[in-house]
């Protein structure tokens, strides 16, 4: 016993130079070497399962050989006439970060709610010509997620190509044997296998958190939401819910569509290439679209730095809302300088949440965002699950990022944002309708809570690198 002792002893150990090479902050380097020196079997193990997002990357580095046919065309840059100059430098930086080209729609829908967005993409399900490629977080085993699947089966019954792609932690509570009779029917389904020894993947800490659905290559949804009745409110142990999604036509649901395809290739090794998956649009659309990819896989953290592009954009207002604020120090200082300019920056927090313990660490923020004049919102009336915002008058974004390290850093993310003057006035009311309804913190009054509130948020805030 005292043998194995220090042979797992002295092998924990060796983890220490795959951290000192990994070129993490410092801060997060000495706490993982801390824990490793002090308790080297639960301390290497842990830094194995949650602190090597390094490690993750170089793993998943191979997702990046993979091209599709649209890929390999040759890109021409495409500019809107209508774009300002700041704004026509905002787009290319975007597309810069995150290596995808600008591209356009022709129109886009705000889908505000679970249940106009599940019956949007029946309708579109249901219309469908040729394919239909579907990605989710989270799909329950109820009512709802009976709906979804009754209808992709009878799409598979029409003679459409039907594509299912889940994450299998986000669905730990879904039994895989739930999509049994879709496969049957001739679906292809796939998790996205993060977790997977026969391919020596064991990144439980890894998620893909996209919310994706493409529909022949021409209409796209992205946005926060998942299949489930609690979406919808339906679940009284959760109550009520707040989401949102957009639906997308034109040019951008191709680029889209690569998303998907790159996200299929890695779960099934297969590719989607055939020039069927990315028709031409039939026109170009007039709004500007930018497509924001993030991953573990880049090292550039695409979401990250595209947030702070729009908040140096800013001029006017900037209003953000995210179903958990776990900002890292990039997104604190960025979010205190744009008010510092004298930019309206809001931010609508949900103070109703699934993760309470997400919530105490966010408020051990306020104080600091408080004091450089960021206004800061608590919705209670239900679970504000949206990551959307407005950038002045003529730019929204809509997508699967919280503000949160592990949107930036660990999980896949994709948001779209767009230059869409009507949809950013649509969105801008529906969000200055939440204010009202929401509880604004008040920084005299927020200093004075209570003594053991600021204990639980300094106690729970050293974890929210992690979580």
């Amino acid at each position: 016993m005292a043998t194995t002792f220090y042979v797992l002893y002295f092998l924990s150990l060796l983890t220490i130079p795959h951290l000192l090479f990994r070129k993490k902050h410092p801060a997060a380097t000495l706490a993982w070497l801390w824990a490793i020196i002090l308790f080297p079997l639960a301390g290497a193990f842990f830094y194995l399962l949650i602190g090597t997002d390094r490690l993750k990357r170089k793993r998943l580095h191979r997702r990046a050989s993979f091209t599709t046919v649209r890929s390999r065309r040759k890109k021409q840059p495409w500019k809107h006439p209508s774009l300002s100059a700041p704004d026509a430098a905002l787009s290319a930086l975007i597309s810069r970060l995150n290596e995808i080209p600008e591209t356009q729609v022709e129109d886009a829908r705000l889908l505000p709610d679970a249940d106009t967005f599940y019956d949007a993409l029946i309708r579109r399900i249901e219309e469908a010509q040729h394919h239909i490629h579907i990605q989710f977080f989270i799909w329950r085993a109820d009512a709802t997620g009976d709906r979804f699947l009754d209808a992709l089966i009878a799409a598979l019954r029409r003679g459409i190509k039907v594509r299912l792609l889940l994450d299998e932690v986000g669905c730990l509570l879904t039994p895989s044997g739930y999509f049994k009779r879709f496969i049957d029917a001739g679906g292809e389904f796939s998790w996205f296998l993060t977790i997977s020894p026969r391919r020596h993947r064991y990144l439980l800490n890894l998620r893909n958190h996209r919310k994706l659905q493409v529909i022949d290559g021409a209409i796209a949804f992205v946005g926060g939401m998942n299949i489930g009745r609690e979406y919808q409110g339906l679940d009284p142990s959760v109550g009520g819910w707040r989401d949102m999604q957009i639906e997308l036509t034109g040019p951008a649901a191709c680029v889209l569509q690569e998303s998907f395809a790159d996200d299929w290739f890695f779960a099934t090794e297969r590719n989607l290439d055939e020039e069927c998956y990315y028709p031409p649009s039939p026109r170009v659309g007039p709004f500007t679209t930018l497509v924001i990819a993030g991953g573990p896989d880049s090292i550039h953290s695409p979401v990250q730095k595209s947030l702070l592009a729009m908040l140096n954009h800013a001029q006017k207002r900037i209003w953000l809302t995210s179903g958990y604020f776990v900002p890292n120090s990039v997104t604190l200082t960025a979010l205190q300088l744009c008010a510092a300019r004298g930019v309206d920056v809001r931010l609508l927090i949900s103070g109703k949440s699934d993760h309470p313990f997400l919530l105490h660490i966010g408020r051990s923020y306020y104080e600091d965002l408080l004091e450089a004049g960021v206004r800061i919102f608590e919705y209670n009336a239900a679970i504000h699950h949206s990551k959307a915002g407005i950038i002045d008058e003529d730019w929204l974004l809509v997508g699967s990022a919280n503000l949160d390290n592990r949107s930036m850093h660990l999980n896949f993310e994709l948001n779209v944002l767009l230059n869409h003057p009507a949809r950013a006035a649509q969105l801008a009311g529906l969000l200055k309708k939440d204010f009202d309804s929401a509880l604004e913190i008040k920084l005299e009054k927020f200093r004075r809570r209570p003594l053991g509130q600021k204990w639980i948020e300094a106690l729970y805030r050293p974890f929210g690198p992690v979580l």
